[in-house]
């Protein structure tokens, strides 16, 4: 990579780390405290009704989704609220005329929403371990989920910030898409227990192997195919990336 492209490059990763760090209270404490309470309720409370699942405790099987919950929330969020906020202040402009590529741009952005992502999913393990003791089955399946779930949805929000016209249009995805979707998505239980139609409706949903893959990499258990995982993964990391670079470089939404 061309030198002042590298420097570009970690000039806008560095802007956006700073940016939720020096806000730190509102950005990394909160999703913290509305795990603990999760843990709180349903490991604790319900957890001890429901008994074992999958061979372990329920605080066991429901710590990965919820840890890969918050990672998916927050790298989303970053992302999406930063680049609109650049589009909205019409600071985007500026990138746009610079000799910066495209995808510098964009990596730059993902690196901080991953970023984000990924430090939420720190202290919410932290936190876990005050409830729960386990084992990582495999740290490979670990990273890997994390990271391909990390950069996929801070893509998407780059995407929701690329097409948003107001603040209110950035609330409206993670609120009537990603919410359902993720509580859809097998964190709190396993969808072995669905009826045969309903286990085939919950495999069209792709944060249904976001979830098994990051529980697969704790546990060592997963209710779908590790290859299908990873490939869905990777394509839409390729898909919405592709989508993303066509869009900036058109200047969709970005220029008046």
């Amino acid at each position: 990579m061309n030198s002042l492209y590298w420097i570009a490059l970690k000039s806008i990763w560095r802007k956006e780390v700073t940016r939720f760090l020096r806000i730190w209270i509102q950005t990394l404490i909160p999703p913290v405290i509305t795990m603990s309470l999760y843990f709180i309720i349903f490991g604790n409370l319900i957890g001890s009704r429901v008994g074992n699942m999958g061979g372990f405790s329920y605080m066991a099987f429901i710590v990965p989704g919820l840890i890969m919950m918050s990672v998916i929330t927050n790298s989303y969020t970053n992302v999406c609220s930063s680049f609109f906020s650049a589009k909205f202040q019409h600071n985007i402009e500026e990138l746009l005329v610079a000799p910066v590529p495209t995808h510098i741009i964009i990596w730059g952005y993902v690196g901080g929403g991953v970023m984000r992502g990924i430090l939420t999913g720190v202290l919410v393990t932290i936190v876990s371990l005050l409830f729960v003791s386990y084992q990582v089955h495999s740290w490979f399946f670990v990273i890997c989920t994390l990271l391909l779930t990390s950069v996929l949805f801070s893509l998407a929000g780059l995407l929701n910030a690329v097409f948003a016209k107001s603040f209110d249009d950035i609330s409206i995805i993670p609120t009537f898409v990603l919410t359902p979707l993720t509580y859809l998505g097998g964190v709190f239980y396993s969808i072995t227990m669905l009826p045969a139609i309903w286990q085939w409706v919950s495999k069209l949903n792709p944060i249904v192997y976001m979830i098994n893959g990051f529980r697969y990499g704790f546990l060592g258990i997963s209710d779908v195919s590790l290859w299908v995982t990873f490939s869905m993964l990777i394509l839409f990391v390729s898909v919405l990336y592709l989508l993303a670079w066509r869009l900036i470089e058109k200047g969709k939404g970005l220029r008046n």
